[in-house]
């Protein structure tokens, strides 16, 4: 079996990885000269821990990254706090694995080094997907040099502008959200006291939020701010904002915010985008991974997460039975209806944590009580975090 993957992200990289350790040939093509990842943080929750720990990374990773105390939210003004759940020793003795905050690059990096470890030739850069083909037999990938790398199955993990969900499916376009994402990363040590906290922090109020969490064994201190109302003409994902504009999105709120925007070195502003799940990933001898397959908001901090999941699965799936394309049908069950059930939950979580009843504390103590005491939490989180990719049913 050989596996010729689009794309050398954390979903890609993933699926190398899991494919390699079972026997299973890749060629893994990625545009780039050089590996590189956002420089920004993802909430690793204890079912990713838990993937990335069949994939022979979470150890090392663990060391390079943190592991807070617990989720907590403050309101926008105020700065009220009501603790979310407890994190740390607690998540590993009700789940297994502990709930990481971790640096993207040092995540990219260790999964790439597994690959290498199985296989010092599976990674090709500076290779450019322009398209992809297929017969009964083979599934290729077509490259801007005009060759073609050729395997049993084609594997599109090139994110949500996929050039093989496009050749699979056609042209699908997500529509801009109205909100922006203000993100930015803070030198710990330029942090004042009582903000050097080992917590995943969110702060919530009428139509914004923002997140806060440590990374790189509290080094860093990742920030990201939404708001909705916002327009946005560029053709990038991307582009430099500044300070000013970002105080004014977040006028009124509490002087700890306005302190981490004045000490963030530098900020970009991101163009949140909605989509809707697909209705299929796989056709023949191809399918998809990650945001190729399942872009969501980035309201459930499961993006990463669930496409180092789909690695997992899509490796079982391949090595446990001979023909490619029953494989690839098997994989696509184990995965879509979660995935789904994700990109919706993430949606949702839009409207909870922008409720206008935060406007005021007496609105704010109903809405925490109804959408984030301990019954309505275990119901959006338990049924992700005990999800096991190595043992799922295929």
């Amino acid at each position: 079996m050989k596996v010729i993957i689009a794309g050398g992200g954390i979903g890609g990289m993933s699926a190398a990885a899991a494919l390699l350790s079972r026997g299973i040939e890749v060629e893994l093509y990625e545009q780039t000269k050089e590996l590189r990842e956002v420089g920004a943080g993802i909430q690793l929750s204890p079912n990713g821990s838990r993937a990335l720990d069949s994939l022979g990374v979470f150890e090392h990773l663990r060391t390079l990254s943190c592991e807070p105390e617990r989720k907590e939210y403050r309101l926008w003004n105020t700065g009220q706090s009501w603790p979310m759940f407890d994190l740390g020793d607690v998540a590993v003795e009700q789940y297994g694995y502990p709930y990481l905050t971790v640096y993207r690059p040092d995540l990219l990096d260790s999964l790439a080094a597994r690959v290498r470890e199985l296989d010092p030739t599976a990674i090709r850069l500076g290779q450019k997907v322009t398209g992809f083909e297929q017969d009964d037999r083979s599934a290729s990938l077509c490259l801007a040099d005009g060759s073609k790398a050729t395997g049993d199955v084609v594997l599109g993990a090139d994110g949500w502008r996929s050039v093989v969900r496009t050749a699979l499916w056609g042209d699908y376009a997500p529509a801009f959200s109205g909100m922006v994402a203000w993100r930015g990363l803070i030198p710990w040590q330029a942090l004042p006291p009582h903000q050097q906290e080992m917590l995943a922090l969110m702060w919530i109020g009428p139509h914004a939020h923002s997140v806060s969490y440590p990374l790189h064994g509290g080094a860093i201190l990742n920030f990201v701010a939404t708001i909705e109302g916002k327009t946005w003409t560029s053709s990038a994902s991307s582009e430099p904002g500044s300070k000013d504009e970002c105080h004014a999105d977040f006028a009124g709120w509490h002087d700890d915010l306005h302190q981490l925007i004045d000490l963030t070195p530098t900020l970009l502003k991101w163009a949140l985008v909605r989509w809707e799940p697909i209705t299929r990933w796989s056709l023949g001898r191809a399918t998809l991974s990650g945001d190729a397959a399942h872009a969501t908001l980035p309201f459930l901090a499961q993006g990463a997460v669930h496409s180092i999941e789909d690695g997992v699965v899509l490796g079982r799936a391949l090595e446990s039975f001979d023909d490619p394309v029953e494989a690839l049908k098997r994989y696509e069950g184990a995965r879509a209806e979660r995935t789904a059930a994700m990109v919706r939950g993430a949606s949702a979580n839009t409207h909870r944590f922008h409720a206008l009843e935060l406007a005021t504390p007496e609105g704010a103590a109903a809405h925490m009580e109804r959408e984030f005491s301990p019954g309505p939490i275990a119901d959006r989180y338990s049924w992700l975090y005990t999800y096991d990719a190595a043992t799922a049913p295929l």
